[in-house]
């Protein structure tokens, strides 16, 4: 009896072990499973949301410049069974864009806007929303980014505590006779929307000077940080 207790304990430790083992396995194999789940996520997520996302813009602009189309055009289209070529539309948008830009350039045009804009800054609601959107619109393709030659580091707003900032120029007139030491005009922008901010005067030799470009510096600050400077890049080497 002795002996057949010893072997069921034997047999009931092995089979133990061989679920423990099993059971490890299958860990081990669930666990890389949902690792390249969530690489695969990772590579295919952003490419496929942009592609959605131009998809939808595509359509979403061909719906509204066949709206604006004349009566006369769409009849004609619908008369011949003529397909609305996607992108279309898009295409007829950018080349409406450019010629209401070259309109603006003239002289007409300037005094149009400049009576549009002294109509909309009356409005008490509209002309906070106007000017926000003016700003950012006015950073992000105006080159305004070259008004800033360089990114940099210092300690603000107190030891230890890191903040980035643009240099927009070294400090001249009345305000570098006033420290008598090489200072720096150093924009502080505000996350996420860098058209907002505050100016300092720092000492050159409190910064560190960064080798990202402003263009990286602004999209770092856009992203609160999500998007790391070079981290395009180093992807596409």
């Amino acid at each position: 009896m002795g002996k057949n207790n010893q072997v069921k304990q034997r047999a009931k430790h092995i089979k133990k072990i061989r679920l423990e083992r099993e059971r490890a396995v299958f860990m081990k194999v669930g666990a890389k499973i949902r690792a390249y789940l969530f690489t695969g996520i990772l590579v295919t997520a952003p490419v496929a949301i942009t592609f959605y996302m131009a998809y939808k813009f595509i359509f979403w602009v061909d719906g509204m410049v066949g709206k604006m189309m004349p009566p006369q055009v769409r009849e004609y289209l619908i008369m011949y069974d003529i397909p609305m070529i996607p992108g279309l539309g898009l295409v007829i948008l950018i080349a409406t864009l450019i010629f209401v830009g070259m309109f603006a350039a003239g002289f007409l045009g300037k005094f149009f806007m400049r009576l549009g804009e002294w109509i909309v800054y009356k409005l008490p609601v509209i002309s906070s929303v106007y000017s926000l959107l003016k700003q950012v619109f006015e950073t992000f393709l105006s080159n305004k980014t070259q008004s800033f030659s360089k990114v940099v580091m210092l300690e603000y707003p107190r030891k230890g505590i890191w903040i980035l900032g643009f240099v927009s120029s070294d400090t001249k007139g009345e305000v570098k006779n006033q420290f008598g030491e090489e200072m720096l005009n150093i924009f502080i922008p505000t996350t996420p929307n860098p058209t907002s901010g505050f100016l300092i005067f720092v000492p050159k030799k409190d910064t560190i000077e960064l080798n990202m470009t402003v263009e990286e510096g602004l999209k770092f600050v856009i992203s609160c940080g999500i998007v790391e400077p070079g981290e395009e890049k180093n992807k596409k080497k």
